[in-house]
């Protein structure tokens, strides 16, 4: 059995989700996948189910009822791995936003340096952004400077979106008490596993922005970003981190 398991929350992806299925099985390391369908109109789930059974016991699918944000996709999908005994546990975006061949360098991180998260960075070294227009990719770079400013995270890319977790760092932070669903989930499961000592590593990506299928990003996303940090960092100094003990 596979010890590294690769979650992709979808919503409507049918134009890309096959080819990203098929290219991470195509790999030289063995990892299984969890897509998490927020019930798709455009047949994802479908599409899904079709490859199960191609792809037996290494491709499995949680189907939940509605669109109810990304966080809680990634929650629902960080659950169902604790329950199994994976140890690395990868977030990805289905539009090939994300090289897959990416995910090998993300696991060496943890496997072979030591991190505990390795996160797949934009900005580690320089703006590695393709597609973008030149407005998305300052509102990125400049959020990230921000977060890093606001929170005192020593991070390039605050806001990363392609991220490898040890099992430890999922079982320390209490799912349970994670507060945002879009944007800002993203920085705040940074911001925990910051608070809780873990070792994070910026792994140099080229995000390129996808080329089919529409994009979720909305401006009440980024407003949950902007004033979400100022609270989760006003909840820390005094204490509240909500960790669990292991």
């Amino acid at each position: 059995m596979s010890k590294a398991l690769v979650v992709i929350p979808t919503y409507n992806e049918i134009e890309n989700i096959e080819r990203l299925v098929r290219n991470v099985f195509a790999l030289r390391m063995n990892f299984h996948i969890l897509v998490v369908d927020d019930n798709s109109p455009d047949g994802t789930a479908q599409a899904v189910e079709k490859l199960v059974t191609e792809y037996e016991d290494q491709l499995y699918i949680l189907n939940r009822k509605e669109k109810s944000g990304l966080g809680t996709a990634y929650i629902a999908g960080f659950k169902w791995a604790l329950q199994r005994d994976y140890e690395y546990i990868f977030e990805m975006d289905a539009d090939f936003s994300h090289n897959p061949n990416d995910l090998i360098r993300l696991y060496n991180a943890c496997r072979k340096n030591g991190a505990d998260m390795s996160i797949g960075s934009r900005y580690v070294q320089g703006v590695n952004v393709v597609n973008w227009p030149m407005t998305r990719v300052l509102l990125s770079w400049g959020a990230s400077k921000y977060v890093r400013f606001i929170t005192g995270m020593n991070l390039y890319d605050t806001t990363a979106g392609f991220v490898c977790y040890k099992r430890k760092v999922l079982e320390k932070i209490n799912l349970d008490k994670i507060q945002f669903v879009g944007y800002a989930f993203q920085i705040e499961m940074k911001f925990k596993a910051y608070l809780a000592k873990f070792k994070i590593e910026e792994v140099p990506v080229i995000f390129t922005d996808r080329t089919r299928g529409e994009s979720k990003m909305d401006t009440r996303i980024i407003s949950e970003a902007i004033f979400g940090v100022i609270k989760m960092k006003f909840k820390s100094l005094f204490g509240n981190t909500d960790f669990n003990e292991i």
